[in-house]
């Protein structure tokens, strides 16, 4: 999933579980934040989340 921000940059969401409560959520962070950032989860705080891959959605052209 794609999100645009203030400046109408495409950001990418990534989808989060927390290992301690089961939670998922969702966060919209730019590619180098996503490399970077360890994020919390919201419901308990936890820092102990892992990434789960979410769809792939592939726009090409058809040339006859």
């Amino acid at each position: 999933m794609v999100s645009r921000d203030a400046s109408q940059k495409v950001m990418p969401t990534y989808q989060y579980r927390c290992e301690k409560c089961g939670k998922r959520f969702e966060r919209t962070e730019t590619i180098s934040e996503h490399e970077r950032v360890e994020p919390q989860c919201p419901k308990c705080g936890s820092r102990k989340v892992t990434f789960v891959p979410g769809r792939v959605f592939v726009v090409t052209s058809k040339k006859s």
